[in-house]
């Protein structure tokens, strides 16, 4: 399938292993957490419950009555059973395996794709608070919520795209399931939030393209996707708080000619040499190995990277950058110093003559 090679990073506070070009990328992708059901009220009596359940060493009997309120023909009775689930599940950690081992994933699953946009809010946000077990996370895809969770994306209120992409980026740390995810239509949906949605779904977004690109296929979608100008676009608004995400899923990306060819065609190479002129390490460090990857196979592509007065900002980076950093600066001036066809053609002219 050819995935990138792994590295840690940190998701509603536990640590997980498929995210990342290099160690540095952890923390870039540290706030994957659209959870907001702390926001929902309830009855005082419904409330009273839900406390002593998540204060009980014993939930179970209540998790089977919900699980059961889940099937229920009342539309409300289902809402507030997701509801609770939701919280249950979110609010603690030993909850999420027996709500799934007494069977929630299936009715949850059949909850996503109803036309009731809070019924169908609160199962994307239950499976979602359910997968943070990993243990729960092949039921779930086993289960068949792929494809609901991929419509969720396209059919939901701002909440239930927002985690419906979280639960996606979930599923997609079993490697089986980002070919799935992919074939199922996510990617294009995914990019539309990254580029469309609030700073929240821009993030999850970003998060969920950058681990389900670590596949070749999905990558190729990403750009027939129109990925490369959101991308550019956020990298080049340093107050966004989105550069280093955008940076990283980026650097995935150009492995692939059709990522490279739109990168430039969306103006990405002026925002890449600003952000070695003025972005942080961190970010000065991915800009300058997406260059370097850019400009390999192509001498028009480094002469567009010169022109843009690249080469005074890589000086300075391979003198006070990181170890990383300095030695791809410096590969990188070699190649931006290296003579230019036309020039070379120039003088084998004047030699000639």
């Amino acid at each position: 399938m050819g995935t990138e090679s792994p590295a840690n990073y940190a998701y509603m506070g536990r640590n997980f292993s498929d995210l990342s070009i290099n160690d540095s990328s952890s923390s870039a992708f540290s706030d994957c957490n659209s959870d907001r059901s702390g926001e929902f009220p309830t009855a005082s009596s419904q409330s009273r419950r839900l406390l002593l359940a998540c204060a009980s060493e014993n939930s179970d009997d209540l998790i089977r009555q919900l699980v059961s309120d889940l099937e229920s023909c009342s539309i409300d009775e289902q809402k507030q059973a997701a509801m609770e689930i939701r919280l249950l599940a979110k609010n603690k950690p030993e909850n999420r395996l027996k709500i799934a081992k007494a069977g929630a994933v299936k009715p949850l699953i059949s909850l996503i794709s109803s036309p009731d946009l809070q019924l169908q809010e609160n199962g994307v946000t239950a499976i979602l608070n359910l997968s943070l077990c990993d243990e729960n996370k092949q039921l779930i895809a086993s289960s068949g919520a792929i494809k609901p969770l991929v419509r969720a994306l396209k059919t939901g209120n701002s909440t239930t795209k927002e985690n419906a992409a979280c639960a996606l980026l979930r599923l997609s740390q079993m490697e089986e399931n980002k070919i799935t995810i992919g074939r199922s239509g996510a990617i294009p949906l995914l990019v539309n939030l990254l580029e469309n949605s609030s700073l929240r779904g821009k993030k999850d977004a970003s998060t969920a393209l950058y681990s389900l690109c670590s596949v070749k296929e999905n990558k190729i979608r990403a750009v027939r996707a129109g990925i490369m100008k959101p991308l550019a676009e956020l990298m080049a608004d340093f107050g966004s708080s989105m550069v280093d995400k955008s940076a990283y899923v980026l650097s995935l990306l150009v492995s692939i000619p059709e990522a490279r060819t739109s990168l430039v065609d969306e103006g990405g190479i002026p925002v890449l040499v600003e952000i070695i002129e003025v972005g942080s390490q961190r970010q000065k460090e991915i800009a300058v190995v997406v260059l370097l990857q850019i400009c390999e196979d192509s001498v028009a592509y480094r002469n567009m990277v010169a022109r843009e007065g690249a080469i005074p900002p890589l000086i300075a980076l391979s003198q006070s950058g990181t170890n990383r950093a300095k030695l791809k600066a410096e590969a990188l001036i070699e190649l931006l110093r290296q003579p230019r066809s036309g020039d070379a053609a120039a003088r084998t002219s004047e030699v000639s003559v």
